[in-house]
């Protein structure tokens, strides 16, 4: 899944998510959703969520 539905992410999900300062390089980091922050059901760069360790980013794939 590419994380672009909200539908597909819950928190506690496992996801890598591209960082805001890594949207250039395109630099996966790895985590767990903690909260959604996108309201819209979605988003073509990928879903912004907050990991359990508090880095915002968008998501990019789902596990």
């Amino acid at each position: 899944m590419n994380g672009q539905n909200r539908k597909d992410i819950q928190p506690g999900k496992e996801v890598d998510i591209v960082l805001k300062q890594d949207q250039r390089t395109g630099k996966l980091t790895h985590g767990i959703v903690k909260d959604l922050l996108t309201k819209s059901s979605s988003h073509p760069h990928g879903i912004k969520v907050r990991l359990e360790d508090g880095q915002v980013g968008r998501v990019k794939k789902i596990y």
